[in-house]
C-alpha cells in the first residue's frame, strides 16, 4: 500500500501551487489597486458665504459626520450644546451620502431651525437638503447646498472643529 505514488503527489503539488499563485495574485492586486477612502473628522464648523433669505443667521453650524468606508451619515449639532433648540426634531435632522473621489454628496431632511433663528415654533418646517462638498487641503471642505423651496445654491466652507479634535485626542491618551 503505497500512498505516495507519482500521480497523487503531482496532483496535490499542482493544486497547492495553484492556490498559492492565486492568493499571491489577489494580494498584489489588492495592495496596488484597492485603497481605503481617507478618514474624515467627525465635526466640522460650517461657514456660509451668504445669508439664507428670510432667515435670521444661525450662531454657528456644526456638521457631525460618522463614516463607514465610503458611506456617511451626518447631522447638524448646535454650536453651544446648552442652547439646543426645543424646536428641532432629531428625526428631521439626518443626512446620508457617499464619499468618492475626494467628493462628498449628502442628502436628507433638516428642520428650518438648524439654519435659521426661529422665535415662533409654528414657523419651523422641514427642508429637503442636498449638499455637495469637495475635500481640499488639510481636511477642509468647500461646498454648496440647496434647500427645497429655493432655487438658490448656498456656498460654504467646512473646517474641522478644533475643540472636538482636541477633546477626541485627549480621550485617546
Amino acid at each position: 500500500m503505497n500512498h505516495f505514488n507519482l500521480k497523487s503527489l503531482t496532483f496535490y503539488g499542482i493544486a497547492i501551487g495553484s492556490v498559492l499563485l492565486l492568493f499571491k495574485t489577489v494580494s498584489v492586486y489588492g495592495e496596488s489597486k484597492l485603497k481605503a477612502p481617507p478618514t474624515i473628522n467627525n465635526h466640522y464648523r460650517i461657514a456660509l458665504q451668504e445669508a439664507i433669505p428670510n432667515c435670521g443667521k444661525p450662531e454657528q453650524l456644526i456638521l457631525n459626520m460618522q463614516q463607514s468606508g465610503i458611506y456617511l451619515n451626518a447631522s447638524f449639532l448646535p454650536a453651544n450644546p446648552e442652547a439646543e433648540s426645543s424646536n428641532s426634531n432629531p428625526t428631521h435632522n439626518h443626512l446620508s451620502g457617499i464619499f468618492s473621489n475626494q467628493e462628498l454628496n449628502l442628502s436628507g431632511r433638516i428642520d428650518k431651525s438648524v439654519f435659521c433663528q426661529i422665535s415662533n415654533p409654528k414657523d419651523n418646517y422641514v427642508h429637503s437638503v442636498k449638499m455637495q462638498m469637495q475635500l481640499i487641503n488639510q481636511g477642509n471642505f468647500i461646498g454648496q447646498f440647496s434647500l427645497s423651496g429655493s432655487t438658490r445654491v448656498f456656498k460654504f466652507t467646512a473646517v474641522p472643529d478644533k475643540t472636538q479634535v482636541k477633546s477626541q485626542q485627549s480621550k485617546k491618551h
